[in-house]
């Protein structure tokens, strides 16, 4: 039976991903900072800093994965864009990955993103014709850290690939992020304020983005793969949608919050490969995972 350690697996992500990866057949370890309410019985749960060396190491050693889904990554809202953590990170990965090699692993899929295209260029972004141009130090980190892993891939006889996540939502999103914040308003009768919203982005539930790294680690498939729903839609439409669900469109207010100067107007995703190589078919639409994602924020208090 091939083993699997998810890194990050109390995470937004993670947490979601345990249970198809069960379902594809892994035995799967999961390191977080705490286990998560969701995961299986049957996942096997460690504890470990994996920016520590001897930690990362010990860990690495007493699981002895054949594969690798490494999630793990410095992700406070409003500041992993530009934080120095992303630095940390580039270089834990790359030791996490040679020391994974080491103890026999085989195959590594880790956790991309968007902003490592270049967002001046229209897309929909295609992984081996767009190109690479980060503007931000969280965009460059990631481009960097894909890099050594498919460097070492090559050097220690690693199987790599590398899922681009493009803009993803659902049950346990950090409030202050976008369809949050907005259905938490709503839920409480309050008012929502937005921006004109013209800009268009691609979104997927996370339990389809964590479905389709499961996906990816499961299959042969190498490379860049693109993480998204391959439709995009203004972020206006997203939230009327939310207000939709909730019942009270008349507290959405569209426009109240400026817009920032440099959003890109369009940041969409080409599929094709996470499709057609990977085989993924996503269980939510945008409107009835958006309402899923009302419920679930309905149920939880504030």
């Amino acid at each position: 039976m091939r083993r699997v350690l998810v890194t990050g697996a109390s995470g937004f992500i993670g947490r979601r991903a345990l249970a198809p990866l069960l379902e594809y057949g892994f035995e799967v370890h999961a390191v977080g900072r705490r286990r998560a309410a969701e995961a299986p019985a049957e996942v096997k749960w460690h504890v470990a800093d994996l920016l520590d060396p001897e930690g990362r190491r010990d860990l690495v050693e007493r699981v002895g994965a054949t594969d690798l889904l490494h999630l793990a990554w410095y992700a406070e809202p409003g500041r992993y864009w530009t934080s120095t953590e992303n630095v940390r990170w580039v270089g834990a990965t790359g030791e996490l990955l040679t020391e994974f090699a080491a103890r026999g692993g085989g195959r590594a899929v880790l956790a991309g993103t968007c902003a490592e295209y270049d967002w001046a260029v229209s897309g929909p972004y295609a992984e081996a014709t767009s190109p690479l141009r980060p503007a931000t130090l969280y965009g460059a980190c990631k481009d960097a850290t894909r890099r050594v892993a498919v460097a070492l891939g090559a050097q220690l006889g690693l199987s790599v690939a590398w899922g681009r996540i493009f803009f993803l939502y659902g049950p346990g999103e950090h409030p202050d992020r976008l369809v949050a914040s907005v259905a938490r308003a709503l839920v409480a009768g309050e008012r929502a304020p937005t921006s004109e919203g013209s800009q268009r982005r691609d979104f997927l539930h996370v339990a389809d983005v964590a479905g389709a790294f499961a996906g990816l680690v499961a299959s042969d498939v190498a490379g860049s793969v693109n993480v998204a729903s391959g439709t995009e839609v203004p972020v206006r439409r997203l939230v009327e949608l939310v207000a939709e669900a909730a019942g009270r469109p008349d507290l959405l207010d569209v426009g109240a919050l400026p817009s920032r100067p440099d959003e890109p107007p369009d940041i969409a995703a080409d599929v094709t490969r996470l499709s057609e190589e990977v085989g993924f078919v996503p269980d939510f639409g945008l409107e009835d995972g958006l309402a899923a994602t009302l419920e679930w924020w309905r149920r939880t208090p504030r």
